[in-house]
């Protein structure tokens, strides 16, 4: 019965499709989308990075699957970059949060994970919306000995584990002599929201006063702006959740424009010098464009920024 709706499904969305257009012109259109954002989309996320992104110090990712790493590790990349990953993460999600140090500027790699001491941190009997392996969190030493912690996380949709997983890690930090010491850039796909419903989403303002009470800052300073977006995307009626599905002139008040996308940092070692987005894959970044793209395999914007280290 379930595939026979489902065939149904397919039908009429084939004959939607043959009726506002001819498959002359769909189907191809259809064959590169899928090549381009599905079958080729490891492929071009990896080329994106090697050509715009290869030069960086730290590069932080989310929602990564395990065929990205091992492509990154065989590839380029892993001859100029120590890859980490979560070692316990959930199998079936197949989307976990990952590490990557320039070799270079980081020579002795990865050193403790520390993954477990944020869980640790957690308030207990908490109910905090973290799945295996949003989490990732490891120490390195740069090439002038200077210790840091690493961080990279995912939040959940509605944004709320955003606050708690900050401030676990931060208690985490503070709470070991060692770890204390160090310094912490942490780079996270936040889910916050311009516009949040209450109690149900992550509101970025609040986002932003939460962190600066950690002694943290952003690549965005202390107060995010609202309409700074890093993620701009719709879904059209040819998929299966319709109540998700919006026209073409709603895709602005109906779809997922929000600012999600932020890098942290201990405010008393670091200043921030530049920090660009990017939905192009050329370093730059255009407003009010849906995405991904043919040419752009990701639904959230890249997010870089070049830190200053202060005198302290």
């Amino acid at each position: 019965m379930q595939t026979m709706c489902v065939a149904i499904f397919d039908a009429i969305l084939v004959h939607m499709m043959n009726t506002v257009s001819k498959p002359a012109i769909w189907q191809p259109l259809k064959r590169a989308m899928v090549n381009s954002l599905i079958k080729q989309k490891v492929h071009n996320i990896i080329k994106l990075l090697e050509n715009q992104y290869h030069i960086s110090d730290i590069i932080t990712l989310q929602e990564v699957s395990k065929a990205l790493i091992n492509q990154i590790k065989a590839g380029k990349l892993g001859e100029s970059f120590w890859v980490a990953s979560p070692g316990d993460y959930d199998l079936t999600r197949d989307q976990i949060s990952v590490i990557l140090l320039n070799k270079s500027t980081f020579p002795s790699g990865p050193l403790l994970d520390i993954t477990a001491k944020i869980y640790d941190s957690f308030p207990e009997g908490s109910d905090i919306p973290v799945a295996k392996g949003d989490i990732l969190a490891l120490t390195t030493t740069d090439k002038e000995g200077l210790p840091y912690v690493i961080a990279s996380f995912h939040g959940d949709t509605n944004g709320l584990a955003t606050i708690p997983v900050s401030k676990a890690l931060v208690r985490a930090i503070e709470i070991d002599e060692k770890l204390s010491k160090h310094k912490l850039i942490f780079g996270l796909d936040a889910n916050t929201y311009e516009n949040a419903s209450p109690n149900q989403q992550q509101d970025v303002v609040e986002w932003g006063k939460s962190y600066v009470s950690l002694g943290l800052s952003s690549c965005w300073g202390d107060a995010p702006q609202k309409s700074n977006y890093t993620t701009y995307n719709a879904r059209t009626y040819l998929q299966p959740q319709l109540n998700k599905a919006c026209k073409s002139n709603e895709k602005r008040s109906k779809g997922d424009v929000n600012p999600k996308d932020f890098i942290l940092f201990t405010k008393k070692d670091f200043d921030v010098h530049k920090t660009w987005k990017d939905n192009t894959g050329l370093r730059s970044y255009i407003e009010d464009m849906a995405f991904p793209t043919l040419s752009f395999p990701s639904d959230h914007g890249i997010v870089a920024t070049i830190l200053e280290m202060k005198n302290n």
